[in-house]
This record gives C-alpha cells, sequence and structure tokens, in this order.
C-alpha cells in the first residue's frame, strides 16, 4: 500500500498541468494520466513547488488568488473506499490542481495529486474528487467537484473554481490601471441515479424545475412556493434535493 501511495504522488507530479497565467490556456493533462504528452511539456515541467516559487513572484503584483485556501490544511486521502492516510493540500482552483505535502512545514516536498477519479480527500466533511460533468453551455470539463449530497436518487455538487483577468495599463496620469487579478467563482451540478451524466443547475428556480421528469416538475414548482424557498441560497439548494431524495 505504501507503494501505491508513493505512485499517486510520482504520476500527480508527471501529470499536473503549468498554468500560463497570462490568460493563455493552461497545459493541463487530461484525465487519464496525461495521454498525448510531450517532450516539450515535460520541459516545462519541474518540480511543482519550484513552479510555485517563480508563480509566487506574479502572485503578488495581482488581486486575488489562484487557490481557494493560500495555506495548507489537513485533510485524508481515499482510494475508493480505502483510506490511504493523511495529508495536507491546498487546491489550485485556476489549474484544477491539488497541491499535497506529507507534512505541514516549509520545507516538505509539494507535489500534485493524481487525476484519477478513484481518489478523494476530504474537505470541509465531504468529499472532493475528479469529475467529468457539462456546464450549462453544453461543454465537457474534467475538474473536481466535492459532494454536497450523496442521496438515493439524486447527488449534489460543488465546484469552487477561478478565473484569470489581465490587468490593463493606465491610458494616462488620470486613470488608474487595472490590475491583474484572480475571481472566484461557484457553480453547483447535479446527478439522477443511473445517469451517468452530471449537468449544471443555473440558480433560478425556474430551470431547477426544467430539470426534472414527469409530475416532477409540478411538484418541484409547489414545494418551492409552499416554502418560498430560492435556489440562489445554497441552504435553499440543499433542502431541495433532500426534498427530491425523500
Amino acid at each position: 500500500m505504501r507503494k501505491l501511495f508513493c505512485l499517486f504522488l510520482f504520476v500527480g507530479t508527471l501529470t499536473s498541468g503549468f498554468g500560463q497565467y497570462a490568460g493563455q490556456a493552461s497545459t493541463n493533462m487530461s484525465a487519464g494520466g496525461g495521454e498525448g504528452a510531450s517532450g516539450a511539456i515535460y520541459d516545462l515541467m519541474g518540480p511543482i513547488s519550484e513552479r510555485n516559487k517563480k508563480n509566487e513572484n506574479m502572485y503578488s503584483d495581482y488581486q486575488g488568488s489562484p487557490y481557494i485556501t493560500d495555506t495548507f490544511l489537513p485533510t485524508t486521502m481515499y482510494y475508493g473506499d480505502e483510506n490511504m492516510g493523511n495529508i495536507f493540500y491546498r487546491y489550485n482552483a485556476l489549474n484544477e490542481e491539488i497541491e499535497i505535502k506529507k507534512a505541514n512545514i516549509e520545507e516538505a516536498t509539494i507535489q500534485s495529486l493524481a487525476r484519477d477519479k478513484k481518489i478523494s480527500i476530504i474537505t470541509g466533511g465531504k468529499k472532493m474528487s475528479f469529475k467529468t460533468f457539462t456546464t450549462s453551455k453544453k461543454k465537457t470539463l474534467n475538474g473536481y467537484l466535492t459532494t454536497i449530497i450523496d442521496g438515493k436518487t439524486y447527488d449534489l455538487y460543488k465546484r469552487n473554481y477561478v478565473k484569470f483577468t489581465e490587468g490593463k495599463p493606465a491610458p494616462n496620469s488620470f486613470v488608474k490601471a487595472v490590475p491583474s487579478r484572480f475571481t472566484q467563482f461557484t457553480e453547483y451540478y447535479f446527478q439522477k441515479e443511473g445517469v451517468n451524466r452530471m449537468d449544471e443547475i443555473k440558480l433560478k428556480n425556474s430551470h431547477l424545475i426544467k430539470l426534472m421528469d414527469g409530475n416532477e416538475k409540478s411538484e418541484l414548482k409547489q414545494y418551492l412556493k409552499e416554502n418560498e424557498l430560492n435556489i440562489k441560497n445554497e441552504a435553499d439548494l440543499i433542502k431541495v434535493f433532500d426534498y427530491l431524495n425523500s
């Protein structure tokens, strides 16, 4: 099992993305172990700690952060249902990359968690793992989702991600320059039992109703109205999916 754990760390280092934070597309590998990776990409990838050290010099001039939390937090890692032990992590939501280390000390080596869908970590008491999902714009993406509800009929997931916006220089002395910045966003996805697809939920009551089948549409519409719920609020969204699973 120790060998398997070391393999996760090694593969993660090889398949982690090398983000280009000047607004260009990331060279992240897709799920499946870096299929199609070229020697040129490997030339760009040193140990992840070296890449971070270089990038942090850029981050100091930017607003916000590519990380959901800048510090490493304790977590437990699983492979399927098997507990693989405790590690420390931080999530680079710009690159869809989980950075990990075995000890929360400055000199500890930082590596990248392999993008294996059987691997999960615990964040806020919930499992976070690599998934394939479909956005409201019909784009199929790979990334990290956190399971909010694991229900008998519906599962509910949350996605935190970051976008980079390049700054603009001041056109003259009367107008301030616009700094480059990282901005955090949140999306929600659901999956119905027996359906091999995860779809984004637009945070409108009417949109969620349209995603339901048959009698569920009218029943959900009535439930939302009677309980004065608005799924823009995460607490109300959770209540709705608890109801749908009841």
